[in-house]
């Protein structure tokens, strides 16, 4: 599993964090949460979009419903999870969370390229 966040705007890659061992689904909903995080750091208001409506859930919820089980090769990313949950709770979510229209919009530039 790997994630990253890219500014719509100008294409530019703003994090980047993997590969561990982990889930789509979890590195949908820890890269929402990042840049979440890095966006209330810096004071910068702008939507974020996704295309996972479980990541979205998750973060709406506040809780990631991982089924993950845990295991040496999969503690990093069940701990970046419960770190992300801490700090859902302790902030508001203070941007809109969109869901990226791909057939609309084509592929999300997040993305990896590597969908078949």
């Amino acid at each position: 599993m790997e994630y990253r966040g890219v500014h719509l705007p100008s294409g530019r890659e703003v994090f980047h964090f993997g590969p561990i061992q982990g889930t789509n689904n979890i590195g949908e909903f820890l890269a929402i949460v990042h840049g979440l995080a890095l966006m209330k750091q810096k004071g910068i208001r702008m939507p974020i979009y996704s295309d996972s409506v479980s990541g979205m859930a998750w973060v709406r919820n506040r809780k990631a419903k991982t089924t993950l089980p845990y295991s040496e090769e999969t503690a990093k990313a069940l701990d970046l999870v419960r770190r992300a949950e801490c700090w859902l709770r302790q902030n508001a979510i203070e941007v809109p969370v969109l869901k990226w229209n791909t057939e609309e919009w084509g592929e999300i530039p997040a993305d990896f390229g590597r969908k078949k």
